[in-house]
């Protein structure tokens, strides 16, 4: 059995090794210089690998239950032993974030590496798919560049629109449209949110726990977690989570609970408490939240002069505070650009594929794995976790006689 795996990243790996441990010959051709760029830029070069928490509701799409067939098959354990196979050690880190004990991204891709190399797969890098058709006897790969390659079955692991530096060009799309799928609707996912700016800016680099809820008529979806302000909107982990809905509806607002442990009646009483001749507004929340973020607040509120002293705060100021410290909103005026999207939302449309081997239902012998389908995980792993699982599961699939 002759395998072409196209895609050398992180599903496209997982695939190559799966096929050949099942005695299949197996080529990856990657349109790079070198395999693996992607992995060796996410968790920040640490590589958060996968998520022990992860399951089926921090994935999204037309269908998320899609991915009940890699739960079922090949899920978190079974790609920690994986890994540990491989000679890698995990650390477990705070919610949930798996990465390799040595902190280093380089690790996850070397044992990759090194495996593909025992296997015997060959990698051949510049080789740009521009087409695949199938033959009589299987498939026949085309190159930008004229060259051409036979394969008895494919595993198309192109990868989706996000981070086009490291590899993704969303080149996989039109392959796998001439083949007969259908591509649905494609945007920037786990990416920084463009909002209003005129609060924001004097916030520049300041990080805060917080709610984060976007609204487009109606609550939409929500993230808990860190936010870092920008001169531009917004960033962080809890804002990534949230970010596929800026990019999918591209209007709206976020709002943010900046004391989400708090309730509004607590606060309030809090709020009242504090109020003190010694005490200015400049200095009011000192102790409770960000100095600087305490002033934005104020400013938000229409609580000024900051000079003023806070005992000079009205129980009807003091609700406005609270509902700027609850519900601090701001208007969404999109997202950043694919170069600085972690992930692609939508792709091939997943009623096309069998969850359960990834192969093609319109096009047999073809397995279709990771970001190029229409399905994307939350930040923290739950990306990557899909890679390894659809790719494996493929590769098992296509190696088989």
């Amino acid at each position: 059995m002759n395998i072409a795996v196209i895609g050398g990243g992180a599903s496209g790996l997982t695939a190559a090794i799966s096929a050949a441990r099942c005695g299949a010959g197996v080529t990856i051709y990657e349109r790079c210089d070198r395999v693996g760029r992607k992995i060796l830029a996410t968790g920040n070069g640490r590589c958060n690998y996968t998520n022990v928490n992860a399951d089926i509701g921090n994935y999204h799409g037309k269908n998320p239950d899609f991915v009940k067939g890699a739960v079922d098959s090949f899920w978190v354990e079974e790609t920690r032993a994986f890994f540990r196979e491989l000679g890698m050690l995990t650390r477990v880190e705070d919610m949930g974030k798996a990465y390799p004990y040595s902190l280093q991204a380089s690790a996850v891709l070397d044992v990759l590496r090194f495996e593909a190399q025992r296997l015997g797969i060959s990698i051949v890098t510049g080789f740009e798919v521009s087409e695949i058709k199938r033959t009589d006897s299987g498939f026949l790969l085309r190159a930008y560049s004229g060259e051409r390659a036979a394969a008895d079955r494919v595993i198309l692991a192109a990868g989706g629109k996000a981070s086009p530096s490291l590899g993704s060009n969303g080149s996989g799309y039109d392959i796998a449209k001439a083949l007969g799928h259908t591509v649905t609707k494609t945007f920037p996912a786990l990416v920084q949110v463009r909002t209003e700016t005129e609060l924001v800016k004097a916030l520049k680099g300041i990080k805060t726990d917080a709610r984060v809820c976007y609204k487009n008529g109606k609550i939409k979806g929500e993230s808990l977690g860190e936010v870092l302000f920008c001169d531009y909107g917004l960033s962080g982990p809890a804002v990534f989570n949230i970010s596929r809905l800026c990019s999918e509806y591209e209007r709206g607002e976020i709002i943010l609970d900046l004391l989400p442990e708090i309730d509004y009646n607590s606060l309030r009483e809090l709020l009242k408490k504090r109020r003190s001749p010694e005490r200015n507004l400049e200095g009011f929340f000192v102790g409770m939240i960000n100095k600087k973020i305490g002033m934005t607040v104020m400013k938000y509120a229409g609580a000024l002069p900051y000079s003023r002293s806070s005992d000079t705060l009205s129980d009807k100021e003091i609700n406005s505070l609270c509902e700027a410290l609850k519900s601090f909103r701001l208007t969404v005026k999109g997202t950043m650009s694919w170069n600085n999207a972690q992930v692609t939302a939508g792709g091939i449309a997943t009623d096309e594929v069998d969850g359960k081997t990834f192969e093609s239902r319109l096009c047999p012998g073809l397995y279709i794995v990771g970001e190029i389908l229409d399905i994307d995980g939350d930040c923290g792993g739950y990306n990557l976790q899909w890679a390894w699982s659809s790719g494996y599961i493929a590769g098992q699939n296509a190696g088989a006689e």
